[in-house]
């Protein structure tokens, strides 16, 4: 959902008209898509008229704007060029430039290691990628125990990658901090979004979760940090059937992020064309059994030919479940943050603000469970 970095870059929403349903291009931003691949793809696409591109919208997520652009059927290729590509257009993003360069080269590395979709093309505005045949998976399909098994060995893939980037985890809360601090740069004090820092006391929270969370001791590892169900794509022919998108804000940071984070998706659902544009249901949470279940997956690729004893095992079963538990309140805590700022910043018709004032209610109501010993059921809730 979000971005990471330095001062905030805006680029090229300008050549939109942005809304739930929609989102058209100017004619500059028709050429501009056509000049991008002409100059990056080649091949056909050199032969291509602006007015013969064809572009179609493609649903994605809250930061950016997607499309889909396609050579003319009657147009033959020249050798390897593809035939359709994926425009990505930066919206109004929380990064600075030298984010998005790390990002890019994210990017193309697990391109080649065949985790993510090829890079065609980069430039200050966005990139070209490849265009793959494909579904985001749906909010309640995560809740599927062979779907959960996949994405569990999917995280797990990702936290065994050595990848060139710092390995300090400063991400979390160097992110947050900043975030906190852009806020308070951005909103006259009486607005609605400076209030919701001081309701919360969030300056003050924010320590108080460094301690909590230190006291997890999660190792660090190189996570994607917003598995989602938008980030992830059911593949029409190809195997295996899940692939994880959108690395804008993966870096090496605690495990138990990750993981507590993709807990909380559970809960959302993006769909909705009806204000505030979410849904969420809190009884949704992982259960204790599913929880589990999603763990002994990850675990089976993360232990490779090891056999733990059964003790041991259980021993970091449980370790996990308490750092994925702890962590699932900085993902709370985080997109809190993100989205007071998204609220000011973006032009995408979102209820940032509710969506924001829910994920801190959850924050202290999970927290409360926590500090208080409430265990999580053992079966999951009905839908």
């Amino acid at each position: 959902m979000a971005a990471t970095g330095g001062g905030a870059v805006a680029v090229g929403l300008k050549w939109f008209k942005r809304d739930r349903v929609k989102s058209s291009m100017s004619k500059e931003g028709q050429l501009r898509a056509w000049q991008w691949c002409r100059e990056f793809l080649g091949g056909a696409w050199r032969r291509v008229r602006p007015e013969e591109l064809h572009m179609s919208r493609v649903s994605g997520g809250l930061s950016n704007l997607l499309f889909r652009c396609s050579l003319p059927k009657d147009i033959p290729l020249v050798g390897d060029e593809p035939r359709d590509v994926l425009l990505r257009v930066y919206g109004a993003i929380l990064q600075g430039v030298d984010s998005l360069v790390l990002e890019s080269v994210m990017f193309a590395i697990l391109a080649e290691r065949h985790l993510g979709p090829q890079l065609y093309g980069v430039f200050p505005e966005g990139r070209l990628e490849q265009f793959v045949s494909s579904r985001p998976l749906r909010t309640e399909e995560l809740r599927d125990p062979r779907t959960s098994a996949a994405i569990a060995i999917k995280m797990a893939q990702f936290h065994l990658m050595e990848m060139p980037f710092n390995k300090e985890p400063r991400w979390l809360f160097g992110t947050m901090e900043r975030y906190m601090k852009q806020i308070r740069e951005l909103t006259p004090p009486s607005a609605t979004k400076e209030n919701l820092v001081q309701t919360y006391h969030l300056e003050e929270e924010m320590g108080k979760l460094r301690k909590l969370l230190d006291s997890a001791s999660s190792p660090v590892v190189f996570c994607h940090n917003d598995i989602q169900e938008g980030n992830i794509l059911l593949l029409s022919e190809a195997e295996p059937r899940l692939m994880l998108i959108d690395f804008e804000y993966s870096s090496y940071n605690y495990r138990g992020f990750d993981i507590g984070n993709h807990f909380c998706e559970w809960i959302y659902d993006y769909s909705s064309e009806e204000s505030p544009y979410f849904l969420m249901k809190p009884r949704n949470y992982p259960s204790r059994e599913q929880q589990l279940h999603f763990i002994r997956n990850y675990l089976s690729v993360i232990q490779g030919d090891k056999t733990p004893s059964p003790e041991e095992r259980t021993r970091l079963e449980e370790k996990i479940l308490l750092e994925a538990n702890r962590f699932a309140l900085a993902s709370h805590f985080f997109w809190g943050l993100w989205s007071i700022l998204q609220d000011i910043m973006s032009t995408i018709e979102f209820d940032y603000l509710e969506y924001a004032q829910s994920r801190f209610q959850l924050y202290f109501s999970q927290k409360e469970e926590l500090c208080s010993g409430v265990t999580l059921p053992n079966s999951p809730s009905p839908p």
